[in-house]
This record gives structure tokens, sequence and C-alpha cells, in this order.
């Protein structure tokens, strides 16, 4: 019989300090780069952000927010760099295997003892001496790997669908810059020639010259607008903070305008959006967008919104291009009072049915995730704890 495996003896923490002053060019990972549940990074900064001293990290390392461990933030670093000091640096001891030790602290129960045992009232944080007394059933370096590549693999497929995502987003947000923000198909048409990569059909709804406005030379016959006019904001409840999301069900839960889907529920969806007339999201706290195809619900903080006076699409680039190549606005207020140069409507029509399957397929591909997330995290738990043994045919291959 196979002695349990106690955590303090699989894994080990790292302790080494660096000042960012030495380090302005590193990656620098904080707790507000590591996404919630999720496992993934959302992103990075650098050391010339930050001051005070930080942990080195590697390639490989795991790191583990060791503040409110119930956010359950855990990655897989991808890179070398420094982190902040409310994150755990863990590395494998030798015959463990690093994604088996990585999915140990993701599960539930990793998550929810570490929890249990924190030190702190408002801002808990876990104890290395605790978890290291954590255990599971026994298993050897070959059980570990299968372990480790099944839930790997799932996880790779979801990274792979999200960077599909960010290409089909940025080549809407690319065609939106190009027409509507640095105004080509026009200063082409001004010159003589022929818009690119655009048919005669499309080129013939830009116009050939410019005005002058308190923005400066616009396009003829095109005008301003403020945000607020625009858009119009759908009043949508929203579900309770207390809202669990245990169950796959069909609705869509969007969390402060956020790129990943939070969840489904199985209630009926507050906001009925569909590809021919889709709505976008704005966290106020985050000034996060995300549009939906889909039907789908939100949580506090997120403000719905769509457009009766021009192609909702359109709208969508056009706020995001005012967050990406102006001024980042904090909250929705702020941004309502801006003034935007809105073309007529056949442009905006044209632009619409240009990017409608780019973000359908964004939908599809985040659903998947979802359902991949959900599969990960029903496995996960079993394969660690011995509940799912690994067939004969997986570890013979």
């Amino acid at each position: 019989m196979k002695s349990n495996l106690v955590f303090g003896d699989c894994a080990e923490l790292r302790s080494e300090k660096v000042d960012p002053k030495a380090s302005q060019e590193s990656f620098y990972v904080g707790l507000e780069h590591i996404e919630q549940q999720s496992l993934s990074l959302s992103g990075h900064g650098f050391g010339s952000d930050v001051d005070s001293q930080k942990q080195k990290f590697y390639r490989g390392d795991i790191l583990f927010g060791k503040l409110r461990p119930y956010f359950r933030k855990v990655v897989i670093a991808p890179y070398d760099g420094i982190c902040s000091t409310d994150i755990w640096v863990v590395k494998p001891k030798s015959s463990i295997d690093r994604n088996f030790l990585f999915y140990w602290m993701a599960s539930e129960s990793f998550i929810s003892s570490s929890t249990h045992a924190s030190e702190g009232g408002r801002m808990p944080r876990a104890k290395w001496d605790w978890v290291s007394k954590f255990e599971v059933e026994g298993r050897n370096l070959e059980e570990q790997v299968v372990i480790g590549n099944v839930l790997r693999a799932l996880d790779k497929k979801i990274a792979t669908n999200t960077a599909i995502s960010k290409t089909l987003e940025d080549i809407a947000q690319t065609i939106f810059k190009s027409w509507f923000i640095d105004f080509d198909p026009v200063k082409a048409k001004m010159v003589g020639e022929k818009p690119a990569g655009m048919n005669a059909a499309t080129a013939a709804l830009f116009p050939d010259s410019m005005d002058e406005s308190e923005l400066g030379l616009i396009p003829k016959g095109w005008e301003l607008r403020k945000v607020e006019e625009v858009l119009k904001r759908v009043t949508v409840k929203g579900l309770p903070k207390s809202t669990a999301l245990l169950n796959l069900g069909r609705t869509l839960v969007l969390e402060q305008g956020d790129s990943v889907i939070a969840g489904f529920i199985n209630d009926d969806a507050d906001v009925e959006a569909t590809s021919d007339s889709p709505a976008f999201v704005f966290g106020d706290h985050t000034c996060r967008m995300r549009l939906s195809t889909r039907p789908f619900s939100i949580f506090p903080n997120t403000i719905v919104l769509t457009s009766e006076l021009i192609n909702t699409y359109w709208a969508f680039g056009a706020t995001w291009g005012l967050q990406k190549f102006e001024t980042y606005r904090r909250h929705w207020m702020e941004l309502a009072y801006k003034v935007l140069i809105v073309p007529n409507t056949e442009v905006a029509n044209v632009y619409g049915k240009q990017v409608k399957p780019l973000f359908e397929l964004i939908d599809s591909l985040m659903v998947q995730n979802r359902i991949l997330s959900a599969l990960r995290d029903d496995l996960l738990p079993k394969l660690i704890s011995g509940e799912l043994q690994i067939p004969d045919e997986m570890l013979a291959s």
C-alpha cells in the first residue's frame, strides 16, 4: 500500500528577494495579473512599475496567491520574472511532477483548507507551515505525470481558444481603427487611390473629403455626438453577489465587463442579446468591456449598453476606441460625455456585417472554454484524491 504524499515533502518555497530597481525590464506579476478561478494570467507589468522589494520566480515555478486564497489565484509561470510578496513561489521537489503539484494546489480541498487556516481578518493570508501538512493519496511519478498531462491538455485547449479569441478581437479593432479613427479609406480617396482591401461598393460609402470640426478634420458628412446620445443603457437588476455558479446551464453570466465568461446559471437571461442585436457590458469599476451575441445576465457594477441610433457593433468599437486611444476612464459617467465621430448609417452597418462572424466565433470559443473549465474542475479533485483511478492503458502509454 502506497503511503500518502505530504505537501511539505513535495514542494519547496522559494524566497529569493529582489529590488525592482535592479530589475526594471523584468516581467512583474502581481495578484491583479492572476485571474480568479481560471488558473491563468490576465497580463503582467514590469519591474519599473513597482517600488518595494519583490520575489524572483523562474519559468515553470508555481505562483500561488496567498492573500485571500479563496480567490484561487494559481498559475504556472510562463517566463522568468518578479512577483508580489503576497504570492508564494513554489517549485516541486525531486520525484514530484510539476503539473501534478500545480493541480494539487489548485484543487478545492487545498484552497478551502488553506483558506480555513488563513491568518488575518480582512486580509487573510495562507500559512505555509499549515499547508505543508496537507496529504493526498500516494501516487508514483508515472501516475502523477498522467494526471498532470490530462488536466494540462484541457488548460492548453482553453489557452488556445483564448488566444484565437484575442486575435479575432484584434482584427475587429484593427478594422475599426483604420476606418473610423485613422480614416484610411477617406484619405485614400482624397488622393485618388482605391482604399486598400476594400471592394468598390464599400469604398463608395466613404466620402472623399474632410470637414473642419471641434475635433479637427473629420470625414465630410459625418457628425459629432456624445457617447450618451449614441448608446442606450439597458436597465438590468443583475444577480446578487451571493449567486453561486455551480451548475452548467444555458445562460451566460458576465462580470465587470471582463473578456472571460464568469459562468452559467440555469435561470432565464436578463439581456436577450443576439448576433443581429448584440449588447455589450462595461465594468463601471474595471472599465473592461465585452460584446455578447448570446443572451446573458450580469453581476453588480456591470453596465449593459446597446444602440438604437447606430449599429451596436460600431458603437462597441467606438467605446473601445475611446478607451484605447484616448484616456483610460475609471467610470461610465466619465465616458458618457465624451464626443464620438459618428459615420453615416451605411458605413456603420458594413462594419457590423464584417465583424459579426468574428464576435459569434469569440462567443462560441468562450462558451467552449467554460465547459472545458468545468470539466477540468470536475476531474481535478477526483484524480488528485484517487477517487478516479488511472486506467492501466494510460500508464502503459
